[in-house]
C-alpha cells in the first residue's frame, strides 16, 4: 500500500493530488504512509494543500499528518495552503505544542535524527565485524547531531525543559528497500543482479575494502559524481577505486584481495583478522 513510483509518489499522494477523499480515507484506514515523502520532499499532504482539497487536508491533519514537514524547497503544507485553509492548519495543536519561548528560533521540531553523507572517520577491526556479518540488508547510517541554534537541532526542549523526541517522524533505510544510497561502497555484483542472486558476506568485504581505502587516502571514493553516476559506472563501466602509489605494499595487497572482481575469490572476515594483528604489531 506504500509503494512508491519513480518520483516516490505513494498511493495516498496520487489521491490527495486528484481530492479523491474516499480513496484517500481508505487508503489512511489500511495504514498508509500518512506522511511519506517524495523525491521533492512533498508529503500527501503538500498537495492537498497546493491543489485546494480543504476537507481532504483536515482529514489528513486528523489523522496524523504533520503540518511542519518542510520539502526540498523549505515550504511546509501551511506555505502551500489557501486561505482559510492556512488559518486551521496554524491553528493545530501540532505547532501551538512548539510555540513559546523555551523553543529556540530556527529548531525544527521534527528533526530528531539528520543522515550523513561523510564516511565512517575509521573502521572496526575486522573481529568485531565477523560476528555481524549476515544476511540482514544493510541500514544507511544514521548520526545524532546538535549544531548550536539558530540552526536546525536533532533534539528539541520545550517550555518545561523536557527533551522531546519524534521518533515516529524519521524515516530509515530499510522503510524504502528499492533504494540505494551508498553505492560507491556497494560492490559492483550488488549493483548489477538482485538481492538474492549475490553472496552478501563477499558484497560486505568489498565495502570493508572501500572503508580501507578511506582511511589510507583520506578521501571520500568518487567524490566528484553524483549516487546515480557512480552506480551506473560502477556497474555499466568498470568503474573502481584507484589505490594511489606510496601506502604500505601489505595495505594494499589486502585492498586487491578484499576487492577482487570475482566474489568467490574474497576471504572472510575471520581470514583477515590474523592479517591485520600482525600489520598492527608491525
Amino acid at each position: 500500500i506504500n509503494v512508491m513510483n519513480r518520483g516516490d509518489d505513494t498511493p495516498l499522494h496520487l489521491a490527495a493530488s486528484h481530492g479523491h477523499r474516499d480513496i484517500v480515507q481508505k487508503l489512511i484506514q489500511f495504514k498508509a504512509d500518512i506522511n511519506a515523502v517524495n523525491e521533492h520532499g512533498n508529503t500527501p499532504l503538500h498537495y492537498a494543500c497546493f491543489w485546494g482539497h480543504d476537507q481532504l487536508a483536515e482529514d489528513l491533519v486528523g489523522n496524523g499528518a504533520l503540518v511542519s514537514i518542510a520539502n526540498k524547497y523549505g515550504e511546509t503544507p501551511i506555505d502551500k495552503a489557501k486561505t482559510p485553509l492556512r488559518e486551521v492548519l496554524r491553528g493545530t495543536p501540532q505547532l501551538q505544542q512548539w510555540a513559546g519561548p523555551g523553543l529556540s528560533p530556527g529548531c525544527h521540531p521534527h528533526t530528531l535524527l539528520r543522515p550523513r553523507a561523510e564516511p565512517a572517520g575509521a573502521t572496526p577491526p575486522a573481529g568485531g565485524i565477523t560476528p555481524h556479518v549476515g544476511p540482514s540488508p544493510s541500514c544507511r547510517p544514521l548520526t545524532l547531531t546538535s549544531p548550536p541554534c539558530p540552526c536546525p537541532a536533532d533534539f528539541v526542549v520545550d517550555q518545561m525543559q523536557a527533551v522531546k523526541f519524534a521518533m515516529a517522524d524519521v524515516k530509515f533505510s530499510f522503510q524504502c528497500p528499492g533504494r540505494m544510497y551508498a553505492p560507491a561502497w556497494v560492490a559492483p555484483e550488488a549493483l548489477q543482479k538482485k538481492p538474492e542472486e549475490i553472496n552478501r558476506r563477499s558484497a560486505d568485504m568489498w565495502s570493508f575494502a572501500v572503508l580501507l581505502w578511506e582511511l589510507v587516502t583520506r578521501e571520500v571514493p568518487f567524490a566528484d559524481l553524483s549516487n546515480m553516476e557512480i552506480g551506473m559506472k560502477v556497474a555499466l563501466e568498470g568503474l573502481r577505486p584507484t589505490i594511489p602509489p606510496g601506502i604500505s605494499p601489505h595495505i594494499c595487497k589486502l585492498m586487491k584481495i578484499c576487492m577482487n572482481e570475482d566474489p568467490a575469490k574474497r576471504p572472510k572476515f575471520d581470514m583477515i583478522v590474523p592479517i591485520l594483528e600482525k600489520m598492527q604489531e608491525k
